[in-house]
């Protein structure tokens, strides 16, 4: 890594702030970098590869059908467009264009988020329900699940969930709503992996879209992900991002996902074309995925635990800082080294230790979310042990000056 870097006058970054895609996500085990090159050196039927995707997806999540996805967000898009177009060739062609499509989701004010662009780039229009009184603190409710209901109409394509650990109503409650009137609910749980379970839980819960990160929790490439689900909607999906310059004869789509006697015809390059999917993608989150189902949540956390308590070690004893250990309980435990930064007078405060890290070399990008509180959060999922030292040295540098 650092002689390509240097090769290409790259500067590292030692990052305690966590599988964020702006940093690179997720770091790739040799089995998951491998794989990836194998898949390089050789031509694959895309199709076909992503009809076996499905089959180990499924197995992995107990969803119908599954496939790679360019991205969580590509994953929204390319969802939200089967929604909306079924199986019909002609609603694919239109998209963005909605005219006499079925177009809008409906979703809760506090799930509204940046990364429902996705669902509005597919051509879909949001449909706000509810009020976050609990999250404003200005009371104690959220969205309630009649609310759902109240909103479902002649142009409802379908629900849009983002599964958090506080998220309200529920799932089940909204699927509820949504499977009596006949609409699929879309769940976007890009980071909601760890806990393992969360892989089987939404469609447990009788999601019919649900879309994972494979760049971050599951440790693949940044530029992937996994959109799983109902079979018909998963193979709609894959259409509308697929090449697919075939004559009707010739066309062979992986059969687990599409029979072609469905479909009119062969669908012109659809609205996810751009988020098309590389063999190399898919070969390395098909291996990470399996990877992260065979490891458990128990045996990761065991490993990043070690380099947490590296970290904590290796933080300047002060007044000015407390610091400890503690578990993300909504990512399956996952050890976190949480700084607390109380300055005297003339010493720096969080987010100015923050910016004098990200200024350093190397490079150390810590979770500054609420450094406005005095809080810094290090995250230890793409350290490595021996970087808990050269952290440890920077945060003695950045405390040295004056504020």
């Amino acid at each position: 890594m650092t002689d390509i870097l240097e090769r290409l006058s790259f500067s590292r970054v030692i990052n305690a702030t966590g599988t964020v895609t702006r940093l690179g996500a997720s770091p790739m085990d040799a089995e998951v970098i491998a794989a990836m090159a194998a898949a390089a050196r050789g031509s694959v039927d895309i199709a076909e590869l992503q009809g076996r995707a499905s089959d180990i997806i499924s197995s992995c999540t107990g969803a119908e059908a599954g496939i790679v996805t360019s991205g969580a967000m590509a994953g929204l898009l390319v969802g939200a467009a089967a929604c909306m177009t079924g199986l019909d060739p002609v609603k694919m062609a239109k998209l963005p264009d909605t005219d006499g499509i079925r177009n809008q989701f409906i979703v809760s004010r506090s799930h509204r988020n940046s990364y429902d662009h996705g669902v509005r780039a597919a051509g879909a229009q949001l449909v706000e329900v509810g009020l976050p009184d609990r999250l404003t603190g200005c009371g104690v409710r959220d969205t309630e699940a009649w609310e759902f209901e109240s909103a479902i109409a002649d142009r409802t394509a379908g629900i849009l969930y983002l599964a958090r650990a506080d998220s309200r109503p529920s799932l089940p409650d909204v699927v509820r709503v949504a499977h009596a009137a006949g609409i699929p609910v879309l769940v976007d749980a890009a980071a909601e992996l760890p806990p393992a379970r969360n892989l089987r839980r939404f469609v447990e819960e009788g999601a019919d879209l649900v879309v994972f990160s494979g760049g971050k929790g599951i440790g693949g490439p940044s530029a992937s992900g996994i959109l799983c689900g109902r079979r018909n909607l998963v193979g709609s999906a894959l259409l509308q991002q697929l090449d697919l310059d075939f004559i009707y004869e010739d066309w062979r789509p992986p059969a687990q996902l599409i029979d072609k006697r469905e479909l009119r015809g062969v669908p012109r390059h659809g609205i996810g074309r751009p988020c098309k999917v590389g063999k190399e993608q898919i070969a390395g989150l098909l291996t990470a995925l399996l990877r992260f189902t065979e490891d458990g949540d128990a045996a990761r956390n065991d490993r990043y635990a070690a380099i947490a308590r590296s970290l904590a070690a290796a933080l300047p004893d002060l007044p000015t800082l407390s610091v400890r250990t503690i578990a993300d309980r909504g990512h399956g435990g996952l050890p976190l080294v949480q700084v607390i930064v109380s300055p005297g007078t003339n010493q720096p405060n969080a987010s100015q230790i923050a910016a004098r890290l990200r200024a350093g070399t190397p490079a150390i990008h810590v979770d500054s979310t609420n450094a406005d509180q005095g809080l810094l959060m290090l995250v230890p999922t793409c350290l490595d042990i021996g970087d808990t030292a050269v952290i440890g040295t920077a945060f003695a540098a950045a405390l040295a000056g004056g504020a």
